[in-house]
């Protein structure tokens, strides 16, 4: 067994399992239509093609759900941001067949929840649209990591999603705000289970290197996040209302991943692996 293995090799050698995970993801996955959440019915003319234009009284969801929809689609509709992050690690063979999956499934969401909002006039469409040309123009940058290190943020982040509508869904602000909040978070699942499974993989491979990425992961780990119209922090909101609270990310996120690693019962870590593993007992807590 390798104590270490370069970016490129990581690329090769778990390959052949990129492309059965994507293919158990395909078969695992729901087909749903993004269109069939939005109530058309609802939906009207703004003034520019002679009908009125939004007012506050026309929103009927409530102050949290409203925040929580307009972070998730912000969020999502950075997409092309959070592709270029991804796919300039992984433009190769499945590795990038799995990119195009992940991001034509992360742009329905997008779709999905930006068509509800304006259907339903939830929120201000003048300010939404605002927000994302601002939240799109200064992007989303992370500094230069190492596949391991790709692969374990992203199963964090998505696990991270996962709670985050999950809890919109337990608001249970109205049948079809939860129906979509559920069908996001399953996606969310999914998909984190997709990158957990490459962890996974690595683990087999280079268990102290894919430790010390994990831990590395879990030291730095921050929720995407923005600065919302009113000047908040939509980290800070979304904890205050009960949606994401980054201090429950060892109960909530931390902890299920590394259960699924095995990482307390694993008996073949080398003394670079035993130091991490002891680094991430003590964030996990």
């Amino acid at each position: 067994m390798q104590s270490f293995l370069t970016d490129r090799e990581l690329l090769e050698s778990l390959a052949p399992e990129v492309e059965a995970n994507l293919q158990r993801h395909i078969a695992a996955a729901d087909e749903w239509q993004p269109h069939d959440f939005v109530p058309w019915d609802d939906g009207r003319n703004f003034e520019f093609l002679g009908g009125v234009d939004w007012d506050p009284a026309q929103s009927q969801l409530g102050e949290t759900a409203k925040l929580a929809l307009t972070v998730s689609v912000l969020i999502a509709d950075n997409l092309p941001s959070y592709h270029r992050e991804i796919g300039k690690y992984l433009r190769t063979g499945p590795w990038w067949r799995w990119v195009g999956r992940w991001t034509a499934e992360e742009n329905r969401h997008e779709i999905l929840l930006r068509n509800y909002l304006m259907v339903t006039r939830a929120v201000d469409p003048v300010q939404l649209e605002r927000s994302r040309m601002e939240h799109m123009t200064n992007g989303f940058r992370r500094p230069p990591l190492h596949l391991i290190d790709v692969l374990a943020e992203a199963a964090l982040e998505e696990a991270a999603a996962a709670v985050r509508h999950r809890n919109i869904a337990a608001l249970g602000e109205n049948p079809l705000v939860t129906a979509i909040a559920e069908r996001l978070a399953a996606d969310d699942e999914l998909q984190a289970v997709f990158f957990a499974d490459l962890v996974a993989a690595a683990f087999d491979l280079v268990p102290d290197q894919t430790m010390r990425a994990v831990a590395d992961r879990i030291a730095g780990y921050r929720v995407p996040e923005l600065t919302l119209p009113d000047g908040r922090n939509s980290t800070e909101v979304l904890a205050e209302a009960g949606i994401y609270d980054p201090a429950r990310a060892a109960e909530l996120v931390f902890a299920p991943l590394l259960e699924r690693w095995n990482i307390l019962s694993r008996n073949d870590f080398g003394e670079e692996g035993e130091k991490a593993r002891a680094e991430i007992a003590v964030l996990a807590r």
